[in-house]
């Protein structure tokens, strides 16, 4: 092992090591499953802000963005930024205060399931089940995104295996994971995503500097035919592809993915005063904003350090996503110092896949343990064998999770976008009617969840294949579809009780205190 790996692994090991001794630590708070999924809602607003935006952008921000801006130009990158940057504004603003109020008024709900469930009196847990069904259905193939980003990391960095370096990972995210349920994977977060900007901001410094500084950098990019356009894209063979109004309607519509996102969605339930998210607002939009714009950046210098010479072409969307793994690389043979920081952006490209899969692993445990054994079948469960069966459920689709994962060529983009879109269209909708509409009933929401979900398989698999207007992004017509169906159901059933009445009402009034 040459010294450029040995400092890596050391900054790797330093970087690991620090996230399971927060999961220890994080473990002596856990006392019951509402401390374990919720952290008994004691979040400051940073830690709420860092850990719900570092959860949201995985491996995707390090891997996916880059690799996207590098192989097609700006515009389908771009375009989804400034959709996401968006999305990521309006949940904050006009989600995360509501749903931490209503939330804890209605039987202090410790999930998105039981949110539902409660917020609708369904006393026969019908939404509760499919909601926990739905999650299970898309975080699995989420997680396995994220433990084949880690696999593809190490196979690149050390040339080990990848399918032994992604069961590694998968055991690490585990481990921390259950030892320390929701605070560790928040408090990890927080650490992360200061990993993850360090990271951004030495490849941009790095990059620019080896590609000769940012004039050659800006050169290569308008050297190349439409490559800085915002209104034409390039296919992997290099063909010059029209991006008009569908498409740019079509990637703007990730923004809407956000109002669906459990593991999101949670972390505004767990803040611990509801008149400090404006706060935690401003940190995460500015933040979102700067990382993913960094992130295109980064993409576009690769450009230029493949035309230099310093990067071997990458020519195919899973190898375009190893763009900052060979950045890095080269990084690294510079010095000791060098390899060293090399280490932090690998680490970074960790912090991003685990800051994501620890809260999908969670939310998909609490959907399984909480929701499904203990609310839908009633299952009798003590405290301590809720948290076993919380840890075991959790062991059980982490594993899912690297079955999936096991295909070494799979698009990380590609399985994000079809799982954040899944989400998107079958909670979306529901959440946001759930807050906002007082009308809404239980049959409307059942009829939105299975609509929307439904409507992402059909519009994915079998009407975008009919392309033109009909190859726009499956979350935007599955979401419209969802919403329309809340609606009518909506209002062609009994209206809801008037306890839930009052309590809409209540949770109004409690909106406008100070």
């Amino acid at each position: 092992m040459t010294t450029a790996h040995l400092c890596i692994t050391l900054a790797i090991l330093v970087y690991l090591g620090c996230m399971l001794y927060v999961g220890y630590r994080c473990s002596k708070n856990n006392n019951d499953s509402a401390d374990f999924y919720l952290g008994g809602r004691k979040l400051g607003p940073l830690v709420t802000a860092m850990s719900a935006e570092a959860s949201d952008m995985s491996s995707w921000l390090l891997m996916g963005l880059p690799g996207l801006a590098y192989l097609t130009g700006v515009a389908d990158a771009g375009w989804t930024a400034i959709g996401l940057a968006i999305g990521t504004y309006l949940n904050w603003l006009l989600v995360a205060k509501r749903l931490r109020v209503y939330s804890q008024r209605c039987g202090n709900a410790i999930t998105i399931p039981d949110f539902f469930s409660n917020r609708y009196r369904d006393n026969k847990h019908v939404l509760m089940g499919i909601a926990a069904v739905i999650i299970l259905v898309f975080f699995v193939p989420y997680t396995a995104s994220g433990f084949s980003a880690c696999g593809k990391l190490f196979n690149q960095l050390f040339g080990w295996d990848y399918h032994m370096a992604m069961i590694i990972s998968a055991v690490i995210i585990i481990a921390y994971t259950c030892l320390g349920g929701f605070l560790a994977a928040s408090f990890t977060d927080l650490i992360q995503s200061i990993v993850m900007t360090s990271a951004l901001v030495v490849l941009v410094v790095y990059g620019i500097h080896t590609a000769g500084g940012m004039d050659n950098v800006m050169e290569n990019a308008r050297g190349i035919e439409n490559y800085l356009s915002f209104t034409s894209t390039r296919t992997a063979d290099g063909e010059l592809v029209s991006y008009g109004g569908l498409s740019i309607v079509s990637t703007l519509a990730w923004g809407l993915g956000y109002f669906g996102m459990p593991h999101i969605l949670l972390r505004f339930m767990a803040i611990d005063d509801k008149n400090k998210v404006k706060v935690s607002r401003r940190i995460a939009s500015i933040w979102v904003v700067i990382a993913m714009g960094v992130a295109i950046l980064i993409g576009i210098i690769g450009n230029a350090l493949t035309a230099n010479g310093t990067v071997a072409p990458l020519e195919t969307a899973s190898a375009s996503e190893t763009i900052v793994l060979e950045m890095a690389t080269v990084l690294s043979k510079h010095s000791v110092g060098a390899a060293l920081i090399a280490g932090l952006i690998f680490a970074g490209i960790l912090a991003c896949t685990m800051s994501t899969s620890d809260s999908q692993l969670l939310a998909a445990s609490s959907s399984m343990s909480e929701n499904l054994l203990k609310g839908v079948f009633h299952v009798k469960l003590s405290e301590k064998q809720s948290m076993l069966a919380a840890r075991l459920v959790l062991l059980i689709i982490a594993v899912l999770g690297v079955v999936l994962a096991w295909d070494q060529n799979s698009s990380v983009f590609r399985v994000v976008s079809f799982a954040w879109a899944g989400f998107g269209a079958t909670f979306g909708p529901v959440v946001l009617t759930a807050l906002f509409w007082k009308r809404s009933n239980k049959y409307g929401a059942l009829a939105g969840m299975i609509t929307g979900g439904v409507m992402i398989f059909v519009w994915k698999f079998a009407i975008s294949k009919l392309g033109g207007v009909f190859a726009i992004y499956e979350l935007l017509p599955a979401f419209l579809c969802a919403l329309i169906a809340i609606v009518v159901v909506s209002l062609l059933t009994k209206a809801p009780e008037q306890e839930i009445v009052d309590e809409f009402e209540a949770v109004s009034a409690e909106m406008k205190q100070k």
